[in-house]
């Protein structure tokens, strides 16, 4: 809890210092400069007094264009993923970055962000200061060498108590801060308790400073009138036009800088440039637009105009922040919403003035649509506008509008960094790995499981040589006189002695079989199942009666265990069941080992031009090769398995090991975590994974296989008390 209250501290400073900072930008650009005096929201008031410079159209035509090359070079100069909408790079962050933030982004993303907006860029606030709050939160959990979890969660906080405070809405910061990480309907619920300590701290402290209440003043706008729903439906597929608007033309205007052939710092000029242009004609469209909100909703701008704002607002916004241009969207979508809204209110109430009495209304239920179908967040955003606008008696048409506008637009995000569910994250495939594993039972597998032959302890080495000719088993039980298991063994453990004739009725199967049996039973859950497959790089396992481990059920095939997880997996995908996992240390750690502490130097290869009929009588206690060329580089790799269907399907002797061998490598590098070995060995059910350079894909390091992994997780976690490679 400390930790929470320490950055809704840091985010509420951050408001509060950002504040300062656009407001004397403001003055001095706006007021000072161009004579542009924009009115504010009933909830902030001007911090300097407005000068008496006269109004210039042609200094807020170039005025953009100034600030969006001075931010271009500071964000191009010092910290280039800090360009655009600050939410997206910390939802990025969350999902694929382990929770990690640069030091510096916050600082060039505030400054940037400022100089934007306030030589008369269109953008919002709640970017810049979601990545300072994000940032601070990722940075205190580095420096206390914190899980990737908490970091994950401290940057989450962060963002929620920026946003919330600077909007003075907390509860919508925490929601926002939850919901807005995925686009399905999901909520990462163990952000919001900590994101709603760290919102209410920083929101008083911003509140103490610049004083308490709303963003913006509503009248007690009330909703009586059933009919009422009906021009409420048409709003919110004005909305879903207005955003599918918005969000190509925001993406069209980044792809297209992406291809202009300029430097990256002249970009942000040019859009500027351009919203400086529509800006000549429509100066409301510029800087942040609040003030026009908090008119729109006392009813005071004409249809005309509104409709104005709102097309202009979409294409400055576009320019502004679309071309590299710092600022966030979030701000622009509320102008625009309560834009369309009012325009829609007006003219129903126009149509109907018995049913429309209060367009005012239509603006807050605008302002809350608009922004719930470029987010895919309704729930955080019902929140938000009711806290920016203290207008409560509005939830159910809101709760309408946000749902169909949801509904309508899912294929359509602002938030490109959003995943669809947990499932689909990184920051959660590890423990969504674990715990599906730990749901199945081996009970469910059982019409997989395989009826085998079993051995009599008794019978002699020359009695199996025949049956061996005529099965396909690779492990075989042994039992005694009353049918219990007493032992098994696989071919590697007769491959050397099967042909010999002389001790063909010396040794019986009992001499060769080991007693040392691994088992499981049908109530054992599949992550206990995989352990035991790599305690000795086994392929089958016997099943066994729960109550009496000497009946023998069948035997359970590796690739069957892994087929029936990846179903499990696309079953859950598809129908989109939720899955509420928490963060396992154990997890964190194995992500946090590299490759190298676990990988094996010493390797035994094949040459690639050693003749298949040599691999006939190879001998070795490994089942899977890596094949090498003469020069010492990776070629392919060769297992058994691979030898023995080939010489059941071809009779050719000048066949090579490369000719048998799988050419398309899976490998990884020395520096990847031991998770991702992990997951790429068993969704591939291999043997052995080659480590190879970073650099030189052909150049082998080693092997790691799944038992190499599991011992040094246990050496390095278990034994020495969860101990990461910065205390080895």
């Amino acid at each position: 809890m400390f930790y929470y209250v320490l950055i809704g501290l840091i985010a509420g400073l951050g408001a509060i210092a950002f504040q300062y900072l656009c407001q004397a930008g403001l003055h001095v650009f706006m007021d000072q400069m161009a004579g542009y005096r924009p009115p504010q929201p009933a909830g902030e008031s001007h911090l300097f007094h407005p000068t008496e410079t006269p109004f210039s159209r042609w200094m807020l035509f170039f005025l953009p264009a100034f600030g969006g090359i001075i931010s271009g070079w500071l964000v191009y100069t010092f910290a280039p993923e800090a360009e655009g909408h600050g939410t997206d790079a910390a939802i990025d962050a969350y999902h694929n970055k382990g929770g990690f933030v640069r030091g510096r982004i916050p600082f060039i993303k505030t400054i940037a962000s400022a100089l934007t907006i306030t030589t008369g860029g269109s953008g919002g606030r709640e970017g810049p200061i979601a990545q300072i709050g994000a940032g601070f939160g990722s940075y205190l959990a580095t420096r206390l060498k914190l899980s990737d979890r908490n970091r994950r969660i401290m940057l989450a906080a962060g963002m929620g108590a920026g946003i919330g405070s600077i909007f003075r809405a907390p509860l919508a910061g925490a929601l926002f801060a939850a919901e807005v990480l995925y686009c399905d309907p999901e909520f990462e619920s163990e952000v919001i308790i900590p994101a709603g300590i760290s919102s209410v701290v920083a929101y008083c402290l911003f509140c103490l400073v610049f004083g308490w209440g709303s963003l913006f003043e509503s009248q007690d706008f009330v909703f009586r009138n059933p009919l009422e729903l009906g021009p409420y439906i048409v709003l919110a597929f004005v909305l879903v036009g207005g955003g599918i608007l918005y969000i190509k033309s925001f993406y069209g205007v980044h792809r297209f800088a992406k291809t202009l052939k300029v430097p990256n710092h002249i970009k942000p000029a040019i859009g500027g440039l351009c919203a400086g242009a529509i800006g000549f004609f429509l100066p409301q469209t510029l800087a942040f637009g609040y003030g026009f909100a908090q008119m729109a909703l006392d009813n005071q701008l004409p249809t005309l105009l509104l409709l104005g704002i709102a097309l202009g607002k979409i294409l400055t916004t576009s320019f502004s922040i679309g071309s590299g241009g710092s600022g966030g969207v979030f701000g622009p979508s509320v102008v625009i919403g309560g834009a369309l809204g009012g325009a829609v209110g007006r003219i129903f109430n126009a149509i109907m003035p018995g049913i429309v009495t209060q367009p005012g209304a239509f603006v807050v239920v605008g302002m809350a649509g608009f922004f719930a179908a470029v987010s895919n967040a309704p729930i955080s955003t019902i929140i938000f506008v009711s806290e920016m606008t203290n207008s409560y008696h509005l939830l159910l048409p809101s709760l309408l509008v946000c749902s169909l506008a949801y509904l309508l637009s899912r294929r359509w995000t602002i938030y490109v960094k959003q995943v669809p569910t947990r499932i689909d994250s990184n920051a959660h495939r590890g423990d969504f790995f674990v715990d599906v594993l730990g749901t199945i039972r081996v009970k469910e597998l059982m019409p997989q499981v395989r009826r085998v032959e079993m051995v009599s302890e008794h019978m002699p080495l020359a009695e199996f040589r025949k049956m061996f000719s005529s099965t396909d088993q690779h492990y075989f039980p042994v039992v005694n006189a009353e049918r219990r298991l007493t032992g098994i063994f696989s071919i590697n453990d007769v491959r050397e002695v099967i042909f010999d004739q002389q001790i063909g009725n010396l040794v019986v199967m009992k001499d060769i079989a080991s007693s040392d049996i691994i088992v499981t039973t049908p109530s054992e859950d599949l992550t206990e199942v995989l352990k035991k497959f790599t305690i000795r790089n086994l392929h089958r396992l016997p099943v066994v009666k729960d109550e009496d481990h000497a009946i023998l059920l069948g035997m359970l095939d590796r690739r069957e265990v892994i087929q029936y997880y990846n179903q499990r997996v696309e079953e859950i995908k598809a129908s989109h069941q939720r899955v509420d996992i928490e963060s396992h240390r154990e997890i964190s750690q194995l992500k946090n080992i590299p490759v190298r502490l676990a990988m094996r130097r010493e390797i035994e290869t094949i040459q690639a031009d050693m003749p298949i009929t040599e691999l006939r009588v190879y001998r070795s206690k490994l089942n899977s090769f890596p094949v090498v060329d003469a020069l010492g580089r990776l070629s392919g790799i060769l297992s058994l398995y691979d030898c023995e269907e080939y010489f059941k399907q071809n009779t050719e002797e000048t066949s090579t090991a490369q000719d048998v061998a799988t050419r398309d490598v899976v490998t990884v590098t020395e520096n990847d975590s031991l998770f991702l070995a992990l997951t790429r060995i068993t969704q591939g059910d291999f043997a052995i994974l080659p480590v190879v350079d970073k650099d030189h894909p052909e150049k082998l390091l080693g092997v790691i296989s799944l038992r190499d992994i599991m011992s040094t997780y246990d050496d390095i976690v278990i034994k020495k008390g969860g101990r990461g490679e910065s205390d080895t």
